[in-house]
């Protein structure tokens, strides 16, 4: 009888025990089914303007406003696409669009690789001050340079030509490019640079065969965003191209939005057709994307 007594608490703490293991497993897939239904949440609110973009894109004509509004498209107009790029020059602006978006990128970069490793690699008087002049650009806004800049491209007769919205980004790039790559630069071991000063390299040597070929990432990264920034251009397009030939895709998708009236379902053609690039970029490069955005703000020297 003492025995049994003194058993039944032992059973009972093994018992808990043994609950408390098939407990825990059930807590930590609770708390991983709370986070993914958020973050699935999350992700389809984000994503819900592209989808109702497409839904709009493939509603047929006069549709698109009903009440109540349908989240699936009955039917599916993929004619609206054809209708769409073929209601303007796509190809044209598709060549103007993708002609701007890759020299200036090419330019920004080439500018702001040589400042960023100025800044980062270069010992000489003043190299902090002017770098933080170089990061004060950044307050200034686009409107406030955009009359001056336009009297200079007018006096140089190059007005309704894509050159105005190449040739600045040739002389500077931008502040931000600048500020990436000097601090990826400053990642880089400097013993690299005296390797190569032994071997009789100078800066512009040391530069392009020595820092630019371990900094894939960064320069990735600042193309993707670069190349997003131009293709989606606007404005600049807007004040200095006027005839059809010059016009940009931004321009094109314009075209739809009338005075009385919009083509919203050719409108939302045009658009889902002009971010497919974009997509397909972000995708391919999106590795040395999150590579580039992680490392830029480690080191210093």
């Amino acid at each position: 009888m003492t025995y049994v007594l003194e058993d039944l608490p032992m059973t009972s703490l093994s018992k808990q025990h043994k609950d408390d293991h098939k407990s825990m497993p059930q807590s930590e897939f609770g708390k991983k089914l709370l986070l993914y239904t958020v973050l699935i949440f999350i992700a389809a609110f984000m994503l819900f303007p592209a989808y109702w973009m497409w839904v709009t894109s493939v509603t047929e004509e006069g549709k698109e406003f009903a009440f109540p509004p349908a989240l699936f498209p009955n039917p599916i107009v993929w004619e609206n696409f054809s209708s769409a790029l073929t209601a303007w020059p796509f190809d044209l602006f598709f060549k103007n669009s993708s002609t701007l978006a890759i020299l200036a990128t090419t330019g920004c970069l080439f500018t702001e690789a040589m400042a960023g490793y100025a800044f980062a690699r270069i010992r000489f008087p003043g190299r902090d001050f002017w770098f933080v002049i170089a990061l004060a650009t950044l307050m200034l806004p686009f409107v406030v340079t955009m009359v001056p800049r336009f009297i200079i491209f007018r006096e140089l007769k190059m007005i309704n030509t894509l050159w105005p919205l190449i040739v600045p980004f040739w002389f500077g790039g931008s502040a931000f490019g600048i500020f990436l790559f000097r601090q990826y630069f400053m990642t880089l071991p400097y013993e690299l640079d005296e390797a190569a000063k032994i071997d009789g390299a100078g800066h512009l040597r040391i530069l392009w065969s020595v820092i630019l070929p371990q900094s894939v990432s960064i320069i990735v990264t600042l193309g993707i965003l670069h190349f997003i920034f131009f293709w989606n251009d606007f404005l600049g397009p807007l004040i200095y191209l006027h005839s059809t030939e010059n016009k940009t895709l931004t321009l094109g998708v314009l075209s739809f939005r009338g005075q009385y009236e919009q083509d919203w379902n050719f409108m939302m053609a045009s658009a889902i057709s002009m971010a497919l690039p974009i997509v397909l970029i972000v995708l391919v490069g999106q590795r040395y994307f999150r590579q580039g955005i992680s490392i830029t703000g480690i080191g210093g020297r």
